[in-house]
Protein backbone atom coordinates (compact mmCIF):
# COMPACT_ATOMS: atom_id res chain seq x y z
CA UNK A 1 0.00 0.00 0.00
CA UNK A 2 3.13 2.11 0.83
CA UNK A 3 4.07 2.13 -2.88
CA UNK A 4 0.50 3.36 -4.18
CA UNK A 5 0.43 6.14 -1.53
CA UNK A 6 4.07 7.37 -3.22
CA UNK A 7 2.19 6.94 -6.73
CA UNK A 8 -0.43 9.10 -5.70
CA UNK A 9 1.92 12.03 -3.64
CA UNK A 10 4.21 11.94 -6.26
CA UNK A 11 1.55 12.09 -9.06
CA UNK A 12 -0.26 15.40 -6.54
CA UNK A 13 3.15 17.04 -6.48
CA UNK A 14 3.91 16.68 -10.44
CA UNK A 15 0.51 18.30 -11.11
CA UNK A 16 0.68 20.69 -8.47
CA UNK A 17 4.68 21.48 -10.00
CA UNK A 18 2.88 21.96 -13.43
CA UNK A 19 0.27 24.46 -12.25
CA UNK A 20 2.94 26.26 -10.01
CA UNK A 21 5.15 26.94 -13.41
CA UNK A 22 3.63 25.69 -16.32
CA UNK A 23 6.75 23.63 -17.08
CA UNK A 24 3.93 20.75 -19.33
CA UNK A 25 6.74 19.52 -21.12
CA UNK A 26 8.33 18.10 -18.84
CA UNK A 27 6.07 15.51 -18.00
CA UNK A 28 5.12 12.63 -20.07
CA UNK A 29 1.56 10.82 -19.47
CA UNK A 30 3.39 7.36 -20.89
CA UNK A 31 6.15 8.17 -18.07
CA UNK A 32 3.18 8.64 -15.67
CA UNK A 33 1.46 5.20 -16.96
CA UNK A 34 4.51 2.92 -16.45
CA UNK A 35 4.68 3.48 -12.25
CA UNK A 36 0.97 3.13 -12.45
CA UNK A 37 1.69 -0.11 -14.52
CA UNK A 38 4.87 -1.30 -12.09
CA UNK A 39 2.64 -0.20 -8.90
CA UNK A 40 -0.25 -2.27 -9.56
CA UNK A 41 1.66 -5.62 -11.61
CA UNK A 42 0.33 -5.34 -15.32
CA UNK A 43 2.23 -4.53 -17.94
CA UNK A 44 3.10 -0.65 -18.97
CA UNK A 45 0.44 -1.22 -22.55
CA UNK A 46 -2.42 -2.33 -20.34
CA UNK A 47 -2.95 1.29 -18.76
CA UNK A 48 -5.17 3.48 -20.79
CA UNK A 49 -5.62 6.86 -19.95
CA UNK A 50 -8.39 8.58 -21.99
CA UNK A 51 -9.64 12.40 -21.87
CA UNK A 52 -12.71 14.04 -22.66
CA UNK A 53 -13.42 15.91 -26.00
CA UNK A 54 -16.73 17.74 -25.42
CA UNK A 55 -16.47 19.63 -28.51
CA UNK A 56 -16.90 16.19 -30.37
CA UNK A 57 -18.35 14.41 -27.63
CA UNK A 58 -15.99 11.30 -27.31
CA UNK A 59 -13.20 9.91 -25.39
CA UNK A 60 -9.68 9.83 -26.85
CA UNK A 61 -6.57 8.13 -26.02
CA UNK A 62 -3.71 10.02 -24.12
CA UNK A 63 -1.93 6.96 -23.56
CA UNK A 64 -1.18 4.17 -25.04
CA UNK A 65 0.72 5.82 -27.97
CA UNK A 66 -0.35 2.78 -30.55
CA UNK A 67 -4.17 3.61 -30.08
CA UNK A 68 -3.70 7.57 -30.21
CA UNK A 69 -4.42 7.20 -34.25
CA UNK A 70 -6.37 4.25 -34.20
CA UNK A 71 -9.75 6.07 -33.34
CA UNK A 72 -11.70 7.10 -30.55
CA UNK A 73 -14.77 6.29 -28.32
CA UNK A 74 -18.25 8.17 -28.44
CA UNK A 75 -19.65 9.18 -25.47
CA UNK A 76 -23.09 7.47 -26.77
CA UNK A 77 -21.59 4.36 -26.68
CA UNK A 78 -23.58 1.20 -25.28
CA UNK A 79 -20.80 -1.13 -25.52
CA UNK A 80 -17.67 0.71 -24.39
CA UNK A 81 -16.81 0.67 -20.68
CA UNK A 82 -15.07 3.94 -20.82
CA UNK A 83 -18.12 5.92 -22.04
CA UNK A 84 -20.41 4.18 -19.51
CA UNK A 85 -17.47 4.88 -16.38
CA UNK A 86 -18.19 8.89 -18.01
CA UNK A 87 -21.22 8.71 -18.08
CA UNK A 88 -22.31 7.15 -14.33
CA UNK A 89 -19.28 8.37 -13.17
CA UNK A 90 -18.84 5.58 -11.42
CA UNK A 91 -15.76 2.88 -10.95
CA UNK A 92 -15.71 -0.57 -12.41
CA UNK A 93 -13.67 -4.21 -11.63
CA UNK A 94 -14.77 -6.22 -14.30
CA UNK A 95 -12.91 -9.49 -14.03
CA UNK A 96 -15.03 -11.16 -16.67
CA UNK A 97 -14.25 -8.48 -19.45
CA UNK A 98 -13.37 -11.13 -22.26
CA UNK A 99 -16.81 -12.24 -21.65
CA UNK A 100 -18.98 -8.82 -21.35
CA UNK A 101 -20.28 -7.12 -24.73
CA UNK A 102 -17.79 -4.76 -26.12
CA UNK A 103 -15.51 -3.30 -28.93
CA UNK A 104 -12.72 -5.02 -29.79
CA UNK A 105 -11.43 -2.64 -31.79
CA UNK A 106 -8.92 -1.48 -29.62
CA UNK A 107 -7.70 -4.99 -28.35
CA UNK A 108 -6.32 -5.86 -31.59
CA UNK A 109 -3.79 -3.52 -31.90
CA UNK A 110 -0.34 -4.99 -31.39
CA UNK A 111 2.38 -3.31 -29.63
CA UNK A 112 6.05 -4.68 -30.42
CA UNK A 113 6.96 -7.34 -32.02
CA UNK A 114 3.85 -9.47 -29.43
CA UNK A 115 0.71 -10.72 -31.18
CA UNK A 116 -2.41 -8.88 -29.77
CA UNK A 117 -3.82 -10.49 -26.75
CA UNK A 118 -7.64 -10.47 -25.53
CA UNK A 119 -8.01 -7.80 -22.20
CA UNK A 120 -9.82 -10.60 -19.70
CA UNK A 121 -10.13 -8.31 -17.07
CA UNK A 122 -10.17 -4.42 -16.65
CA UNK A 123 -10.65 -1.76 -13.63
CA UNK A 124 -12.61 1.46 -15.18
CA UNK A 125 -12.29 4.95 -13.00
CA UNK A 126 -13.27 8.20 -13.59
CA UNK A 127 -10.59 11.00 -13.61
CA UNK A 128 -12.23 14.03 -11.68
CA UNK A 129 -11.45 18.02 -11.93
CA UNK A 130 -12.99 19.86 -9.58
CA UNK A 131 -16.07 17.16 -9.54
CA UNK A 132 -16.36 16.56 -13.15
CA UNK A 133 -15.24 13.78 -14.85
CA UNK A 134 -12.79 15.00 -17.78
CA UNK A 135 -10.96 11.35 -18.15
CA UNK A 136 -10.94 7.72 -17.89
CA UNK A 137 -7.78 5.54 -16.62
CA UNK A 138 -8.67 1.99 -17.69
CA UNK A 139 -6.37 -0.98 -16.32
CA UNK A 140 -6.34 -4.58 -18.15
CA UNK A 141 -4.89 -7.67 -17.75
CA UNK A 142 -4.60 -9.65 -21.14
CA UNK A 143 -4.06 -12.81 -21.99
CA UNK A 144 -5.40 -15.47 -24.01
CA UNK A 145 -7.49 -16.71 -21.31
CA UNK A 146 -8.68 -15.41 -17.71
CA UNK A 147 -6.41 -17.58 -15.79
CA UNK A 148 -3.34 -16.31 -17.85
CA UNK A 149 -4.21 -12.95 -17.72
CA UNK A 150 -3.07 -12.99 -14.14
CA UNK A 151 -5.04 -12.37 -10.56
CA UNK A 152 -8.81 -11.02 -10.50
CA UNK A 153 -8.55 -7.33 -9.59
CA UNK A 154 -9.26 -6.56 -6.66
CA UNK A 155 -11.26 -4.05 -4.16
CA UNK A 156 -7.74 -2.82 -3.04
CA UNK A 157 -6.55 -2.27 -6.50
CA UNK A 158 -9.51 -0.15 -7.28
CA UNK A 159 -8.82 2.25 -4.14
CA UNK A 160 -5.66 2.28 -5.49
CA UNK A 161 -6.79 3.70 -9.23
CA UNK A 162 -9.47 6.06 -7.53
CA UNK A 163 -6.59 7.23 -4.70
CA UNK A 164 -4.69 8.42 -8.42
CA UNK A 165 -7.79 9.95 -10.25
CA UNK A 166 -7.99 13.61 -8.55
CA UNK A 167 -4.13 14.22 -9.31
CA UNK A 168 -4.48 12.54 -12.00
CA UNK A 169 -7.35 15.60 -12.98
CA UNK A 170 -4.95 17.55 -12.35
CA UNK A 171 -2.25 16.44 -14.49
CA UNK A 172 -4.55 16.41 -17.59
CA UNK A 173 -6.28 19.10 -16.89
CA UNK A 174 -2.62 20.72 -17.40
CA UNK A 175 -1.36 18.73 -20.52
CA UNK A 176 -5.23 19.68 -22.11
CA UNK A 177 -4.15 23.12 -21.76
CA UNK A 178 -0.50 22.90 -23.15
Amino acid sequence: MSTALNLVSETERIANALGADGGVSRISLSTVAEKIARNLGVETPEVAILAISNRWRHLHFLVREALKNVGFVPLSSNSALAARTVRDSRPEIENNFASARHATVFEGVKTGNEPAEAIQKMISAPILLDGKVIGVIQVSRKGATPHTAGPDFTAEDLGNILALCKPLGKLLHHVASE
